[in-house]
Parts: structure tokens; C-alpha cells; sequence
């Protein structure tokens, strides 16, 4: 039941990083896309914080 909670609350942590990327037109894109690399990096650490 954890790994289920854990991976919907990754899942939705991705989607709202790619869904605020979208609004973000000022920036170059190659920023964007660095950025949300960092998230979801950031939030699979915070996942497997979690799990452990």
C-alpha cells in the first residue's frame, strides 16, 4: 500500500512540474528543461527518503 501512496505522490509531483514548465514562456527552453530535471531528481530523492 506504501509503494502505491509513494509512486502516485511521485507521479503527481512530475506532472505539476511539467504542467508549471508550460506557463514559463519567457525562459529559454533549455533552462525549463534543466529545471524540471532538478525537480523530479529532487522528487525521487524525496521518494526514496520515504521508502527507507
Amino acid at each position: 500500500m506504501k509503494k502505491i501512496l509513494y509512486t502516485l505522490l511521485f507521479l503527481f509531483t512530475v506532472s505539476t512540474v511539467f504542467t508549471g514548465c508550460r506557463e514559463k514562456k519567457d525562459n529559454n527552453i533549455e533552462e525549463v528543461i534543466d529545471d524540471a530535471g532538478d525537480e523530479v531528481e529532487d522528487a525521487a530523492d524525496d521518494v526514496e527518503d520515504v521508502v527507507d
